[in-house]
């Protein structure tokens, strides 16, 4: 299953930290959204809407709310006072579908955006809008190995990087603060081709907007499915914040 969670009507006033703000066509985004919706129940995901926060310009970001692993599914405290209010929907999703339900305890703060996942281990992006302690705090609530990494360069963690099926990080080296943290990293031609959705261990969902990284990949032997996401890009989102996989 997949969460997502529609676009709402004030989408072009969500944060920015590192682009300048630019023109977003709502209803280009919602057409958009719904062909990533598309795509992932293609590639054989089913999706699992969460309530709408029409009040709550960067909510479509569903995957900062919650983090799921195994049979649990630990709601987070977003560093953005002005988000946290998206997480209450989020919650009542997760304890639907009967998970575990955890919660991040203040003062600390944790973006989902911020937490990479590779082979059991959490790499979690520390320096913007996640704090050091939300470290400790995921490590003991789901009993995981977590290595903090520094974020300077991008909003989250997994705005500069991410993982392909074989755990091999993939990134724009430009974004990313330390690429020896991780075992191996691979640079990408393209800052959108740092963004990939692990499908299966054969398929990963990117951008349009990285045709150069796609090629790459399928060079070496992956399946790159690529769908315009280009009014969530104008807002720092990327493939990976439409959605929260509950493997």
């Amino acid at each position: 299953m997949a969460l997502v969670r529609r676009p709402g009507p004030r989408l072009s006033e969500g944060l920015l930290t590192h682009i300048d703000r630019r023109p977003v066509d709502v209803g280009l985004a919602h057409d958009q959204w719904h062909g990533y919706v598309e795509a992932l129940s293609d590639l054989g995901w089913q999706p699992v809407e969460v309530e709408p926060a029409p009040e709550h310009p960067d909510s479509v970001f569903i995957e900062d709310a919650v983090v799921c692993w195994g049979d649990s599914a630990l709601v987070t405290r977003p560093g953005a006072p002005s988000r946290r209010g998206e997480t209450a929907a989020a919650e009542r999703a997760v304890a639907d579908l009967g998970l575990r339900v955890l919660r991040l305890e203040g003062p600390d703060t944790l973006d989902g955006g911020d937490v990479l996942k590779i082979d059991g281990r959490f790499y979690i992006g520390v320096g913007g809008r996640t704090t050091p302690g939300a470290c400790t705090q995921v490590a003991e609530l789901l009993d995981v190995e977590v290595i903090p990494v520094p974020v300077t360069k991008a909003l989250h963690l997994k705005s500069a990087v991410t993982a392909l099926p074989d755990g091999t990080v993939i990134g724009y080296p430009s974004r990313v603060d330390d690429t020896t943290v991780f075992e191996r990293f691979l640079a990408v031609p393209e800052e959108p081709g740092s963004h990939a959705v692990v499908v299966d261990d054969r398929t990963v969902l990117m951008a349009a907007s990285a045709p150069e990284t796609a090629a790459m990949l399928r060079d070496r032997g992956l399946h790159a499915v690529q769908v315009d996401i280009s009014e969530f890009e104008k807002l720092e989102g990327c493939v990976t914040c439409l959605s929260v996989r509950v493997r």
